[in-house]
């Protein structure tokens, strides 16, 4: 109860009363689609794997739009269709500590790797990546869409990729393997050349989505 109690007052949320040897922290725009979504995703095939108590997963937005509220309500009803239960989850914006507490900052798309990048203090714990190359998937899914302005088939195809990356972050954690970090260049190993860091319009990315 007592490390429930401080990983609460850290602004974590609790997996394991054991400290936890990895931590990773899922970061989108609002953190009520995307990263509560990839959250929920990875800590049931953690425990799923047994590993629940060794990894400490949790979410968060690079914007405040959401704070203290519950994933879209879309959202919770595409995860419960796959038995990933998100309702109980609440949206909080990144925080300054974020980059000392965890060890992996995983984004959703490049404007988030790039807002991380920006802000990440010197000599910073945290590793910053992309979680899309850790799926086994053509090139072309190199990030996770905003689904926030679009309709449940958005909230379906974010599953149908989160769900291959969380498999490809487990393999690696099984394996001993560090994620796939963040290349001198600031630009993902699994973007091509023009791919990553482009302003989209409200619906087709992170750049002014919500979620």
């Amino acid at each position: 109860m007592i490390g429930k109690l401080r990983q609460w007052i850290g602004g974590l949320s609790p997996v394991s009363e054991a400290a936890p040897r990895t931590r990773i922290l899922m970061v989108c725009t609002g953190n009520i689609c995307r990263s509560p979504t990839a959250e929920g995703v990875l800590r049931r095939k953690l425990q799923q794997a047994g590993l629940g108590g060794q990894v400490l997963v949790d979410s968060a937005g690079t914007q405040g739009y959401h704070t203290a509220e519950a994933p879209d309500a879309r959202a919770i009803r595409a995860a419960a269709q796959r038995g990933y239960d998100i309702a109980s989850l609440r949206a909080r914006p990144m925080r300054p500590e974020d980059f000392g507490q965890f060890d992996w900052l995983l984004a959703m798309d490049q404007t988030h790797l790039d807002w991380m990048r920006k802000r990440a203090p010197a000599g910073a714990r945290a590793q910053l990546a992309l979680l899309m190359p850790h799926a086994q998937l053509p090139q072309v899914h190199t990030e996770v869409p905003d689904p926030y302005y679009g309709g449940p088939a958005g909230f379906d195809h974010v599953l149908d990729l989160v769900e291959a990356a969380c498999d490809g972050v487990l393999v690696r954690l099984q394996g001993g393997q560090p994620l796939l970090t963040l290349p001198a260049g600031g630009q993902s190993p699994s973007h091509g050349p023009g791919q990553g860091g482009q302003v989209r319009s409200p619906g087709q990315g992170a750049t002014q989505g919500k979620g």
